[in-house]
């Protein structure tokens, strides 16, 4: 099958290639504790196990920028969906630290991988249909991890092994990268480049902001509750409400964002949008009744849902470096900041409180809406 980049059939590749690699990642999030069980070790142990999964990814993503680049997206799209689909079945059988350490490696190495390469050839199916696309591609990356999670735990709620649960979850996703498989582009033709670049010029600044960005999103999974808990917004077995408003929010905000940035442009989708989440933290923060406050979080999944989007866009259009590398730099330090985002929270919620650091995260947001204009403004983005 032959397709161009301006085609459905295209579209369709890489609307499946975020879906299965947000179903992936989110199928190992409901296994976590029956590993921990058996491999039977402490707390920290296996949070230095689970920083693989991270180490792997991240050196991943800085050497897919250039394979992409030189060799074209699809066959490291294929290389990390199929590889996290036959991969995820080992995280539930590996018995040792060493070997959960290895498979998480590798697990992660294949959602890096992907993570980069599906950007990279979004930019081209966006910028061959002249047209935004890229929220609708980064809301299909959340789709798939409301079903992977909601899957992975319907069958281990029934009663399901492990193994046998990611058997099942494993099928579905190997069927989506094989219906993809013909209809990625062979070839997404990018700029000749060295295999390594620091980020510099317009490039280092997106990639500063996506850290900003997916530093907030990190802190709100893994401090929103307490917040709820420490605020007494909701009873305590309610606590988990607020990320789950903010994902919905989040989800939803992107499936629509396409119209919103056609209208409106890429410069005012960044700053409003950015406007629109500082609002909701100070909805969050200040706000005396508990329902309000909890609308907070929806605010901030709105106003965050397009922004990380815009900024692929803008490394999709920009000169200063090759786009495989760009759009590399991007996702390696957003992933970054996935990472150190929650430990600085934790580390300025020890100094000043809790509600203090989700003030500091609303002044990082701040930062996003000065640098608004910069970062989408000559070699910026396409739709202003």
């Amino acid at each position: 099958m032959v397709v161009s980049a301006d085609s459905p059939q295209t579209r369709l590749a890489t609307r499946l290639s975020f879906l299965v690699a947000g179903f992936g990642i989110a199928c190992w999030a409901p296994l976590v504790p029956f590993a921990k069980d058996r491999i039977v070790v402490e707390d920290g142990v296996l949070g230095l196990l689970l920083l693989c999964l991270g180490v792997g990814s991240v050196i991943a993503m800085i050497a897919t920028g250039a394979l992409a680049a030189r060799y074209g997206s699809k066959p490291v799209i294929l290389v990390g969906g199929f590889g996290l689909a036959l991969i995820l079945p080992t995280l539930a059988v590996v018995n040792t630290v060493p070997s959960l350490g290895l498979a998480l490696v590798a697990f992660g190495a294949a959602l890096g991988s992907i993570d980069v390469a599906m950007n990279i050839h979004a930019v081209e199916v966006e910028r061959a249909a002249s047209q935004p696309l890229m929220s609708g591609f980064h809301g299909l990356f959340s789709v798939g991890g409301f079903l992977g999670s909601s899957l992975m735990t319907f069958l281990l709620s029934v009663g399901l092994p492990p193994f046998d649960a990611t058997l099942l979850c494993a099928l579905p996703m190997l069927a989506a990268m094989g219906l993809a498989w013909p209809r990625l582009l062979a070839v997404v033709k990018t700029e000749e480049g060295p295999m390594f670049a620091v980020p510099h010029g317009i490039v280092l600044l997106l990639a500063s902001l996506a850290a900003i960005l997916f530093l907030v999103e990190g802190a709100i999974l893994d401090w929103g509750a307490l917040l709820i808990r420490t605020e007494n917004l909701t009873p305590p077995a309610q606590a988990g409400i607020g990320y789950m408003l903010f994902s919905i929010a989040m989800t939803t905000g992107r499936l629509l964002g396409d119209k919103v940035v056609a209208r409106i442009g890429d410069g005012t989708t960044l700053l409003g949008g950015s406007l629109i989440a500082i609002s909701g933290f100070a909805l969050l923060l200040l706000s005396p009744f508990g329902v309000a406050a909890l609308f907070g979080f929806v605010m901030i999944g709105l106003g965050a849902s397009n922004l990380v989007p815009v900024l692929f866009r803008g490394a999709g259009t920009q000169k200063t470096m090759p786009v495989g590398l760009a759009v590399a730099a991007i996702t390696t330090m957003g992933y970054a900041g996935i990472l150190v985002g929650p430990a600085g929270v934790g580390f300025v919620a020890h100094i000043v409180g809790l509600k203090t650091a989700f003030w500091v995260l609303a002044g990082l947001v701040g930062v996003v809406a000065l640098c608004a204009h910069r970062a989408t403004s000559a070699n910026g983005t396409a739709y202003d």
